[in-house]
C-alpha cells in the first residue's frame, strides 16, 4: 500500500511547470492517496487568491485521493504581504475544507476543518495545522485555541490505538522555538507510550530527512523549494519503507 506526500512547493512560475511534470508522473503510479504538507508558495504569493484558486486547480490534476494541509504561508505569515492572517486561514478553509478528496476523511467537529484523519491499511493519519515560522506565536490566543484543538485532535487518534500512528503538519517543530513547545512534549508523550509506532511527517525547513529526532519517533521530511519533489511512502510488513529519489 503506497502513497505519495510532498510540499513546500511551488515558489515560482519554473517550479509550477515543474510540479505539473510531478503530477503527470504521480499520476502514472499506483498510489492510495498523495497529501501536500502545506506551503503553495511563498508568503507573497499564497497570500493571493489568485494564486491559490490557481494551485487548486493544478492540484486537481491529481488523479489520486488528495489531502492538503496549511502552511504558514498561506496564512499565519500573511502579515507580511498585508494581510489578516485570520481572514487568510477562513479563505484557505473555504477553498479547500470542503472539496471532495477520495478518501473516507473524519474531521474534527468545530471550526478546524483542516484537522482530518484517514486509515491506510493498519495505519492511522492524522493531519494538524501547526505551520512553519513559530506556529503563529505573535497570536497567542488564536495559537491557544487551534493548539488545544491539536493536542485534542491527536488524543482522540491515540484513543484509537491503531498499530502505526502517522501525524502530518507542515511545521518543523525540532527548530528551537518556543511556539513548538506544547507539540514537541505531546510527541514525546506519545514516542514514550509508543515507542517506534508514530510518525511524524512535515515539511518547513525544505530537506529531506529520515530520522529519529526523539527516542521512539521517526520523522520524514519532504523535500522543498528550490527541490520540487515527492516521496514514495509504503506500508509493509517490516514498517514504512520511503523512496526519496524524485526530484523535477
Amino acid at each position: 500500500m503506497a502513497f505519495g506526500v510532498m510540499g513546500d512547493t511551488p515558489y515560482s512560475a519554473d517550479q509550477a511547470r515543474r510540479l505539473d511534470t510531478l503530477i503527470d508522473d504521480l499520476n502514472g503510479e499506483r498510489l492510495e492517496f498523495v497529501a501536500h504538507v502545506g506551503d503553495l508558495g511563498t508568503s507573497a504569493q499564497a497570500c493571493r487568491d489568485d494564486w491559490l484558486t490557481a494551485r487548486k486547480a493544478q492540484l486537481a490534476r491529481i488523479r489520486h485521493p488528495f489531502v492538503l494541509l496549511p502552511g504558514d504561508n498561506e496564512w499565519s505569515d500573511c502579515h507580511r504581504a498585508g494581510a489578516d492572517p485570520l481572514e487568510r486561514l477562513r479563505r484557505w478553509r473555504a477553498l479547500f475544507c470542503n472539496q471532495p478528496t477520495g478518501l473516507r476523511l473524519e474531521r474534527q467537529a468545530g471550526e478546524h476543518c483542516e484537522h482530518v484523519r484517514w486509515r491506510l491499511g493498519d495505519a492511522l493519519f492524522v493531519a494538524l495545522n501547526v505551520p512553519g515560522n513559530n506556529n503563529n506565536a505573535r497570536m497567542p490566543a488564536e495559537q491557544a485555541a487551534r493548539m488545544n484543538a491539536v493536542l485534542e485532535w491527536i488524543d482522540a487518534a491515540e484513543r484509537l490505538d491503531p498499530p502505526t500512528l502517522v501525524l502530518l503538519a507542515q511545521a518543523n517543530p525540532f527548530v528551537p522555538r518556543l511556539g513548538y513547545d506544547a507539540f514537541r512534549q505531546r510527541l514525546e508523550a506519545l514516542a514514550r507510550a509508543r515507542p517506534g509506532r508514530v510518525i511524524l511527517v512535515h515539511g518547513d525547513t525544505h530537506l529531506y530527512r529520515d530520522d529519529e529526532p526523539l527516542p521512539g519517533l521517526r520523522r520524514i521530511e519532504v523535500w522543498g523549494s528550490p527541490f520540487v519533489s515527492w516521496l514514495r511512502g509504503a506500508l509493509t510488513p517490516a514498517g514504512l519503507q520511503v523512496d526519496a529519489a524524485r526530484q523535477y
